[in-house]
């Protein structure tokens, strides 16, 4: 057998197969945030009676109804007669208490008791607005509190302005603290805004399917009764209520304007005031006053509060000489406190009063709400109107008559 030769190869400098250089990838970075903020929420508490919660002893108190804020159950203490007995039933004790199971619940409290002879000198302890040096308030478990034992001085409370008519206002306010962390989005979607009024508007301004009427003033509205009854308890109780209307083919609306009645009706489909005055035909300042002053009136029969509260707001911008008396009466009417301190105040001034007084919205006023003059009086005294301008005498603007009972002109 012959021999042969093998050749094996030596080690080579070339891999077998060529090769592709390795991708370079940049570092990658993200970012994300730590967000820490408060739900806040409010509770109104009237306490009515004072006089008859004195001498229940100290440690007794009497509670608000429960209310929720942050997903935790609150309540408000009043102690009338102290919660601690080293104070002797000297001050009177307000607290705020967690009426939840909860562990550990972080919170900004405010307690305030109102002022309520209207010049806002309120008593409030608050955690909100300042720096905290121990950070938000812990509660611990289910009736942990947070408040003042000595909130006030018996003696002191009863002859303040926070008591009126045996009766305190307190407002508290509850903060829960609460954290979240925010990545970046992966996503764009826009979403349109909303365009359920244009829906409801656009079904008003068409008629189709209209179920009920209503005679205002001699004109004739068609509206739909699903429609009203979700927007107002009023229109609700009269359509679909124990007592509603029998005439459900054409409901009369008594005391009613047929424009006011028509704007009425623009918000309620379109939940906006915007257009109103084009609808209504307003040209004029004046006019626009006048149906804001109609329309608020309208608002509060029919307890349409967001109406209410726009009409409060446009009034509250445009007081004027010759509308602010009425306004001022119809605030007092329908319970609108804010606006009726802006007319109080606008109507004291020095140049303002003597002007005021001759119009005929006076006159209106001094009839339907006699008892708004004494707090005018009051504001009055309160900027020196007396002494700045000689000659007013406050029973001239009481009732406007003389000794002998005979009408005058108020004496400047």
């Amino acid at each position: 057998m012959g021999g042969g030769t093998v050749c094996r190869a030596g080690p080579s400098s070339r891999p077998p197969f060529p090769s592709s250089p390795s991708p370079v990838h940049p570092p990658s970075e993200t970012a994300s945030t730590s967000v820490t903020d408060t739900l806040d929420g409010s509770h109104h508490f009237k306490i009515f009676g004072y006089s008859l919660l004195k001498g229940m002893g100290i440690g007794k108190y009497t509670t608000s109804d429960t209310f929720t804020v942050g997903g935790y159950d609150w309540a408000v203490y009043f102690y009338p007669d102290g919660k601690s007995a080293e104070d002797a039933g000297v001050y009177v004790s307000l607290f705020i208490a967690l009426a939840s199971e909860g562990t550990d619940v972080r919170a900004l409290f405010e307690l305030t008791l109102l002022d309520q002879s209207g010049r806002e000198r309120h008593k409030v302890h608050s955690h909100f607005g300042r720096r905290l040096e121990s950070g938000p308030y812990t509660l611990k478990y289910r009736g942990s509190m947070w408040g003042y034992k000595r909130f006030f001085k018996r003696t002191a409370l009863e002859t303040s302005d926070y008591l009126k008519d045996d009766c305190l206002l307190v407002n508290c306010t509850v903060g829960v603290v609460r954290s979240h962390t925010e990545g970046p989005k992966i996503y764009t979607i826009s979403v349109p805004p909303s365009n359920i009024a244009q829906h409801f508007g656009q079904l008003l301004d068409s008629g189709e399917g209209t179920d009920v009427s209503f005679q205002v003033d001699g004109e004739i509205f068609n509206a739909h009764k699903l429609v009203l009854a979700a927007r107002s308890p009023v229109f609700r109780a009269q359509l679909f209520g124990p007592m509603k209307d029998r005439n459900m083919h054409c409901i009369k609306v008594e005391d009613m304007e047929a424009p006011v009645f028509k704007a009425l009706l623009h918000f309620i489909y379109w939940d906006s005031v915007a257009g109103i005055e084009e609808l209504a035909g307003l040209t004029t300042k004046c006019a626009s006053t006048l149906m804001a002053q109609h329309l608020l009136a309208a608002a509060d029969r029919y307890a349409l509060e967001r109406l209410k509260s726009l009409c409060e707001v446009k009034l509250c911008d445009d007081v004027a000489i010759n509308t602010v008396a009425t306004t001022l009466a119809l605030a007092e009417q329908h319970h609108c406190f804010q606006l009726k301190s802006v007319c109080l105040k606008f109507v004291a001034l020095p140049e303002n009063l003597r002007a005021v007084m001759q119009t005929e919205g006076f006159e209106y006023l001094k009839v339907s709400c006699p008892s708004i003059l004494t707090e005018l009086l009051e504001y009055v005294a309160r900027i020196g109107e007396n002494s700045a301008v000689p000659g007013v005498h406050t029973n001239d603007i009481l009732d406007g008559s003389d000794a002998n009972g005979r009408r005058v002109k108020p004496r400047i």
